[in-house]
């Protein structure tokens, strides 16, 4: 491809995003595939010679779409959000463009200089303290890009693990690392995300999670004590990972407590606030960052809600001598001139190659300004409320979390099962995407406010959705708990069913029968032979179903019209000795 057909095509391109994002919900939020799917429809070798461009791009839309779970559909409320806006994606195809790798100043300034720049104008917006940014005169702190949260969250339990032994050390110089690295030990909320096990296990130190309070919150008393009870057991304190917007519900570890906890202890504190704290450019939000001082690292993933593409994670320090003095690898080929005068993100985290992440969100920040992105955080809280309200104006539902931000834990009244089975019910139709959680051992469902330009509309509709599903669950169960016919026996053969008998109280097989409409063909002409065969009894018609209870009615119908299921095959009238067979 040259210059000339790269116009061309990145034109065509372009046209091709576009109408995806306009026409994204016009499509299947999940795909409905298997594994494997894809397999059999690539070939099993790479083509030996180079292929026409429109023949890829067939087999965009034809193989690769459909195997897509589309992210910035508006009915998808899964995970947090996907950072995305059309600002960044020009950032990203500049960047790309340009092709550079600037893992230190010299490898191309300008890389350094903007992420410098950039960090420093989104700490300010976050409202983090001075010490935290590069530019503060006297100060030691300042920001940088990684991959992800989980990648920060590693890098600052690296750092810390680093000055710990090198502190340890110091006191017993002859003491082998090896001792005094097994002596470490880290702390965390159970709510924390599953990257600060991880990062332990990765730095092979002992990590203790610690229960939270009735709202998932940690608090000091709590880390206090484990310290004191780690402690009499010759362990040492070095490292706490608190949260600021679980995964799992979006609590708040209690920052202001744990803080001067962590601080008297010598253990580096790292705040992670991956999705909540993107938020904190809203002034009204910053109350929960209430004892961030105490902090030596944060970070928030702007990739996350902050309408910029993955990857960019942004995380701060207070001291970037004691992060670096953790990772640095100084071979010649890598020095230059101005390594003393220059910031070298090459030694602030673990890989050597970067990518000119800055500018997608130089370009994200300057092109909606903050007030801009205010907005766009803001309407998704609002959002958030409105379904809040949704559920806890239906008597069968309840709310699981204390709803701040763009997430709300829901689930119907009634076990985990049930919770389970509707959630699957709802993926499976390919309507709405959401995902559960555990909340104080019960099953919720997780509704996330995700797409860019989310709108009352879709709330409304997705809120349509569940309580269309729950109330076919519901009058289901109803069904087979006054029925007592158990669900394999629904699925089962014609024979299977006729060969079982099943008793119900008069009262209850009326109830019974408001709920389902058993398919009697032919109503007038049932009722004449019926008159016939009966002289003077009533004959029995279907009930006419409500709007609540159609889509269940209609699919009981049909499972038992495919079996020609009659009352009489069975139901045994329990006030009569025999049953009368017609």
């Amino acid at each position: 491809m040259d210059c000339k057909e790269f116009r061309q095509r990145g034109k065509e391109m372009v046209d091709y995003i576009a109408e995806y994002m306009e026409t994204v919900g016009e499509r299947r939020v999940t795909p409905g595939v298997e594994p494997g799917y894809l397999r059999d429809m690539i070939p099993k070798e790479a083509p030996a010679q180079g292929e026409k461009w429109e023949e890829i791009m067939q087999d965009v839309e034809g193989k690769i779409m459909p195997g897509v779970t589309h992210w910035q559909h508006p009915r998808f409320h899964a995970y947090f959000p996907s950072g995305n806006s059309f600002p960044s994606i020009l950032g990203d195809m500049l960047s790309d463009g340009i092709g550079c790798i600037g893992f230190s100043w010299a490898a191309s300034p300008v890389c350094t200089e903007l992420e410098t720049i950039v960090l420093d104008w989104l700490g300010k917006m976050i409202g983090l303290p001075a010490d935290f940014l590069s530019f503060t005169e006297g100060g030691k702190g300042g920001g940088v890009m990684q991959s992800s949260a989980s990648e920060c969250v590693l890098v600052s339990l690296l750092a810390a693990r680093a000055q710990k032994v090198k502190e340890l050390k110091a006191i017993h110089p002859f003491v082998d690392e090896g001792v005094l690295l097994s002596k470490l030990i880290g702390y965390c909320s159970k709510e924390a995300h599953s990257c600060v096990e991880k990062a332990a296990m990765i730095a092979f130190v002992k990590l203790r999670i610690l229960d939270p309070d009735e709202n998932l919150s940690l608090r000091g008393a709590t880390l206090a004590q484990a310290m004191e009870e780690d402690r009499a057991m010759g362990l040492v304190p070095f490292f706490v990972s608190a949260t600021l917007g679980t995964t799992s519900c979006v609590s708040f570890d209690n920052l202001a407590e744990i803080g001067p906890i962590a601080s008297e202890a010598g253990c580096w504190l790292h705040v992670d606030a991956a999705y909540a704290g993107n938020s904190f450019i809203c002034p009204e939000f910053q109350y929960l960052m209430k004892g961030i001082d105490h902090a030596m690292s944060f970070n928030c993933n702007p990739n996350k809600w902050l309408l910029t593409n993955f990857d960019c994670s942004t995380m701060w320090v207070r001291d970037r001598f004691k992060l670096t003095q953790a990772m640095v690898v100084d071979p010649l080929y890598l020095q230059h001139s101005y390594s003393d005068k220059a910031i070298d993100y090459r030694h602030w985290g673990i890989p050597l190659s970067r990518r000119f992440r800055a500018l997608k969100l130089w370009f994200v920040i300057r092109n909606y300004g903050v007030e801009g992105l205010q907005r766009y955080i803001r309407e998704h809280c609002r959002l958030a409320k409105r379904f809040e309200a949704l559920v806890l104006g239906d008597e069968r539902f309840e709310v699981s979390n204390i709803v701040r931000m763009g997430l709300v834990c829901f689930r119907l009244k009634g076990t985990n099962d049930l919770n389970r089975t509707l959630l699957s019910n709802i993926n499976a139709s390919g309507k709405l995407h959401m995902v559960p959680s555990a909340i104080h051992g019960k099953y919720v469902i997780r509704f996330c406010v995700c797409a860019q330009d989310a709108q009352d509309s879709d709330i409304d509709y997705a809120w349509d959705v569940i309580t269309d599903y729950a109330a076919e669950l519901l009058e289901a169960e109803m069904v087979k708990e006054k029925s007592g016919i158990p669900e394999s026996v629904l699925e089962s053969s014609n024979q299977e069913v006729g060969q079982i008998q099943h008793k119900l109280e008069m009262s209850e097989l009326l109830e019974l029968m408001e709920r389902v409409i058993i398919p009697i063909p032919k109503h007038a002409e049932a009722e004449e032979r019926h008159e016939e065969k009966h002289p003077g009894q009533l004959a029995i018609q279907p009930a006419t179903p409500t709007p609540v209870v159609h889509k269940i009615k209609q699919k009981v119908s049909k499972q038992l019209s495919k079996r020609q299921f009659s009352f009489t095959d069975t139901i045994e009238f329990v006030p009569k000795e025999e049953t009368t067979n017609p």
